[in-house]
């Protein structure tokens, strides 16, 4: 106890100035990864284990008429086999989607109902036909590679509006026209008569482009089953343990409280591992079938096959303006590839985030939205981070430069014609929702100072006397962030003068144990070192909807808010009883709980200490612990201006990134070189998509791209020197202020380099152009431009 606590208050605030919200705090766990020092899922191993090898299709589409697995059961090592019937018998849910999504006359998408494996017809290569449990990995491996696979080949497609022409290979008999989800949103009537009545349309055709999300650490599992508990345990890497459970044992056919998920760190996923995959059930199934613990871990070659992929649409977009160049309407219409089967979100990317985001922050009074995701004979796809919000962002961008060029407007003075202006907001845009806060004016202008856009007439002429095309390209963006779900918010002081913070999000590089402190610092002045983070154990975090969506330091951060006022309450109270006061006559401020008007007083840490060591009264309670779970928080609307300025060399198609800055608008920042940090890899993302990145697939559906021989990811020297800054305007939808970040450098990205290079060729006579802008793509485009040119 404390008869004199403004000591101790100073401490508080000087620690609050290091350490509270606001501040740039080193992450908590870069010590213990940059030392390899993390423990991934591939790190743990129990006593006894063994090893799982999963055989696939090399075949894109075919009847099984027979899996000969008899060799491979006798070979050395060798515990078991299983084939899709095993599976079939021991009655397993199969995999299907739970987004409400409805079809044009609005009948439910369609399910594909995927199995852990399959037992009448392969899809894509590397479809799981079968599987092998070994004493060894060795062994697993030769023994599925001894399993003969008799596939009766069916015709492939391999393109989303090729699968939906009459005559197309039907995937399977109960989706006509391999058509899973014909989406609709917008008013046409409204939308047909702006575009009759518009003075200009813009058209554009836009392909976006497949990729791979190749995360540093592939998927892999450990799964174990107590006979006498009957009860699962999984350790596996995940964006969300509580979410993943509940759907694990959906598919096992149990009650949630027989799967235990445990997930530790995790090299990266960007939405490729918020779903659970065949692999896992087989070898939960191989676990229970065994006794012994089955382990799993997938190989690059194999990923490049099984892994979830992002983007793929071939979109045709319009954008209405009036003579004076204000927008009237935006339509987009086209595909989105699907792959073989759906699970997780994988329509949702494709076509409700398109019709969320398009609207960006124009004020453009209506938008249609026509999709059809369909099916194909390629890997399945998933999100991938945006997951539609980056494709809207760049459609709208490519359409306002496009609309400029038409009609002789300056490209940056459309954008101003047609901002939402600080004195809208709160606005209502035409995607349904209200944009609460932000100047995205202002955001625009700043950006455009902080690039030096004016002084580029001067460098592009420095540039052409060096034979280089030179070009620069402003693109703004906003993002709807995930839709509202329950957060949990737990804090529990402990026995060693820690508190665990337990919530349902998951850090997979976010550096999640950073920013929570600093929340919690701020509004408990509990110390910064102090404050331990559960996150990756079902059986602990018993809510939450995971990572993803940029929610993060939204839906956690405002249960901590709300855990931390709960906190409060009872220390109060409990304060009242140690300090022998009224509890009308306690304040609490700095971490300090005091009897007002008065120099006595006592710390929150001291306060818990204390009462583990005390007995209350009845009817007091006997710890500041608090198991709080948040309701939905609604969505935040982060946004930014980028500008990228580029060089490309006209012999070689070479594109350089000479220059690349951005203002972004992410509400109140709780911790500014993490929020840079998401920027950087968010951007690097999109260079990769817009200049490198493209899953590719030949005539009979094998990938092209199977490996880093084929596939270029960017690497540290295409990635520029990055000029970051802020123009906050906080949320008023959630305590702190925040808005996401996370996905925000590829919404950011995408638009300002594309634009950015086409203005470089526009010189040549260069249009259009899709991504990826390989140098040999960017090099026959200047070739065809120069002779369209001189024709």
């Amino acid at each position: 106890m404390l008869d004199h606590p403004s000591g101790i208050s100073a401490e508080n605030d000087i620690a609050l100035q290091k350490f509270g919200v606001g501040q740039p705090v080193r992450r908590k766990e870069d010590d213990t990864l940059v030392r390899g020092k993390g423990t991934y899922t591939d790190d743990i191993n129990l006593p006894g284990q063994a090893y799982a090898w999963i055989v696939r299709s090399s075949h894109a589409h075919g009847l099984i008429k027979n899996i000969d697995v008899e060799a491979a059961r006798t070979m050395p090592g060798v515990l078991g086999v299983w084939t899709g019937k095993d599976l079939a018998s021991a009655g397993y849910t199969p995999f299907s989607v739970g987004l409400p999504l409805k079809n044009r006359d609005g009948s439910p998408l369609l399910q594909t109902n995927r199995l852990p494996l399959m037992t009448d017809k392969v899809r894509f290569v590397g479809d799981p036909v079968a599987f092998v449990v070994a004493e060894t990995l060795a062994q697993a491996r030769d023994a599925g590679e001894a399993v003969v696979v008799d596939i009766e080949p069916l015709p492939s497609v391999t393109s989303a509006g090729d699968a939906a022409k009459p005559g197309a290979p039907l995937l399977y008999d109960h989706i006509p026209g391999n058509v899973v989800l014909d989406y609709h949103s917008g008013d046409d009537v409204a939308l047909d008569a702006a575009f009759a009545n518009a003075a200009h349309v813009t058209r554009l055709d836009i392909v976006n482009t497949r990729l791979a999300v190749v995360a540093m650490e592939p998927r892999a599992g450990l799964a174990s089953y107590d006979r006498k508990t009957q009860r699962f345990t999984i350790e596996v890497p995940t964006q969300g343990v509580a979410g993943n459970r509940l759907s694990l044992a959906k598919t096992l056919n149990v009650p949630n409280d027989k799967v235990h998920l445990r997930t530790r760190n995790v090299g990266g996923s960007f939405g490729m591992k918020n779903t659970n995959y065949p692999e896992y059930i087989c070898i939960l199934h191989a676990a229970r079938e065994l006794g012994r613990a089955v382990k799993w871990t997938d190989e690059r070659s194999t990923s490049f096959l099984s892994d979830s992929h992002g983007r793929a649409q071939d979109v045709h977009c319009e954008l209405a303006l009036a003579a004076d160049g204000a927008f009237l309407g935006v339509r987009v219409r086209g595909y989105g590839n699907l792959g073989a089967y759906i699970t997780g979100v994988a329509p949702l990317p494709l076509s409700l985030n398109i019709a969320k985001n398009i609207n960006s922050v124009y004020r453009t009074p209506l938008i249609g939205v026509d999709i059809k995701c369909v099916l194909t004979n390629t890997t399945l796809m998933g999100a991938y981070r945006g997951a539609g919000r980056p494709e809207a962002n760049y459609f709208m961008e490519r359409l306002i430069d496009r609309a400029a060029d038409e009609m002789g407007l300056d490209r940056l003075a459309l954008r101003k014609r047609n901002f939402i202006k600080a004195s809208h907001i709160p606005f209502a845009a035409a995607n349904g929702l209200t944009y609460d806060s932000g100047d995205f004016p202002g955001v625009f202008n700043k950006a455009l100072e902080q690039a030096d856009v004016a002084g580029f007439a001067k460098r592009k002429k420095e540039s052409r006397k060096r034979g280089k095309l030179r070009g620069i390209a402003v693109g703004s963006y906003l993002e709807i962030t995930a839709p509202p779900s329950a957060e949990l918010g737990k804090i529990v002081f402990e026995a060693d003068g820690s508190v665990r913070l337990i919530t349902g999000t998951l850090d997979y590089g976010q550096g999640h144990a950073t920013p929570y402190a600093q929340v919690l610092a701020t509004h408990l002045g509990i110390p910064f070192d102090a404050v331990k983070l559960t996150q990756g154990d079902s059986d602990i975090v018993h809510t939450g909807n995971g990572t993803g969506g940029s929610r993060s330091i939204t839906a956690s951060g405002t249960a901590i808010v709300e855990a931390s006022k709960l906190v409060i309450e009872k220390g109060k109270q409990a304060a009242a009883y140690v300090l022998e006061a009224s509890e009308g006559d306690i304040e609490f401020a700095n971490g300090q709980f005091t009897i007002a008007g008065t120099d006595r007083g006592i710390g929150i840490m001291e306060l818990a200490a204390k009462l583990r060591d005390s007995k209350m009264p009845d009817g007091a309670s006997s710890s500041l612990d608090v198991d709080h779970t948040t309701q939905g928080i609604p969505s935040t609307f982060p946004n930014g201006c980028h500008v990228a300025e580029v060089e490309v060399d006209p012999d070689t198609g070479v594109v350089r990134i000479v220059g690349y800055s951005g203002v972004n608008d992410f509400g109140t920042v709780v911790n500014p070189m993490i929020v840079a940090g998401q920027i950087h890899g968010g951007v690097a993302q999109g260079i990769g998509q817009a200049l490198m990145e493209c899953v590719t697939y030949d005539d009979n559906g094998q990938p092209v791209t199977g490996s880093f021989m084929d596939y270029a990811l960017p690497r540290a020297g295409d990635i520029p020197s990055m000029t970051l800054d802020s123009h906050p305007s906080p949320a008023t939808s959630n305590p702190l202020g925040t808005k996401g970040c996370g996905e925000a450098g590829c919404a950011g990205s995408l638009a300002t380099i594309v634009n950015a290079v086409l203005d470089a060729l526009s010189d040549e006579g260069v249009t259009q152009i899709d991504m990826p802008l390989t140098s040999e793509k960017v090099w026959r485009a200047i070739q065809d431009g120069r002779k369209t040119k001189t024709a």
